[in-house]
């Protein structure tokens, strides 16, 4: 149905590996069945993929056969709905004073929660918003809210993930303050949680470079949050400063966080039985970079030549942390 099946890389751990679900966001190039076999390639055991695509408001209903497709694909290759994170479309802005951009917002955002549903999977990760300029960061948080409760009680079983940010801009929800204050106005509780991202963190000033700072700061959003709201985390490394803003995601242990605190993490027991996904960049450096100039002049396999390389990288991330574990 989906094509060939790889074989997923086979790693060498002790028993706890299996409580720790990493993965990275994958291609659905082709079809969301696709998405489910480009993870196990890279040996993840767990996934993120677009339910469509990022760059155009229109969000039609899935194509039956292609969600039978997906869940056949996830049964075949042992991914359980808890451990996919898909990712919402960075033109929504729930939190937008706009009109007009507001209500495109909303039907994309319940358009993709309706895409989850019928896809079988339980997690919907978003960007809180943007206040644009044009209000209080409150009023913003108070709006997003709102839009949650609205879309949660025209949809089921599916739980919005509220995902920290760098604190570019006008953005909301990069303090767990914020984090905090947007969940306490969500009416039902089971549907509705947080993914940390370990770069977006770093950038808004929660230092996780060393086992101290990183026990502080999640120490601090269980006191804040609540750990039980954390339903996935986004592993990356930072290119930029802590406390900068910047929201420059780096290959793991090459950044300005550094490799100890993947270290811990992966050896954190709070953090076991949710989706861990990288999202660090396509490493084009010495090979890879060779292996695409190579097919740069060759445009009908230029296209899956990227894709190779990218799989590659993702697939050395992944290693990367599971060997971590101890």
């Amino acid at each position: 149905m989906w094509g060939p099946a790889p074989q997923p890389v086979v790693l060498a751990a002790p028993a706890v590996l299996a409580r720790k679900w990493v993965g990275a966001h994958v291609s659905a190039a082709g079809g969301i069945e696709r998405a489910v076999v480009n993870a196990a390639a890279i040996g993840a055991r767990a996934f993120a993929l677009d339910t469509r695509s990022k760059r155009r408001w229109e969000t039609p209903p899935l194509d039956p056969a292609r969600a039978e497709a997906f869940r056949a694909a996830c049964a075949a290759f042992g991914f359980s709905p808890s451990q996919i994170l898909p990712h919402g479309s960075y033109l929504v802005n729930l939190g937008s004073q706009d009109e007009d951009l507001l209500a495109k917002s909303y039907t994309a955002f319940v358009g993709e929660l309706r895409r989850c549903e019928a896809m079988g999977i339980q997690l919907f990760n978003i960007h809180p918003g943007t206040t644009s300029g044009m209000c209080d960061p409150e009023v913003s948080m108070r709006g997003i809210s709102a839009a949650i409760n609205r879309a949660l009680a025209e949809t089921r079983g599916v739980c919005v993930v509220l995902e920290n940010v760098a604190g570019q801009g006008s953005s909301v929800g990069h303090s767990f303050e914020q984090l905090k204050f947007m969940i306490e106005l969500v009416d039902d509780k089971s549907r509705i949680g947080v993914c940390l991202d370990t770069c977006h963190l770093f950038a808004a000033g929660y230092d996780v470079s060393t086992r101290e700072s990183y026990e502080q700061t999640i120490r601090s959003f269980d006191e804040v949050v609540g750990l039980h709201f954390l339903k996935g985390m986004h592993i990356n490394d930072s290119k930029c400063a802590l406390g900068s803003r910047k929201d420059r995601h780096e290959n793991i242990g090459r950044g300005m966080i550094g490799i100890e605190c993947f270290k811990h993490l992966m050896n954190d027991p709070r953090l076991d039985g949710i989706p861990l996904i990288v999202e660090t960049p396509v490493a084009c450096k010495g090979p890879a970079l060779d292996y695409k100039r190579s097919l740069a002049a060759a445009a009908p396999v230029f296209k899956q030549a990227e894709a190779d390389v990218g799989q590659s990288t993702q697939k050395h991330d992944v290693a990367l942390l599971y060997s971590l574990v101890r």
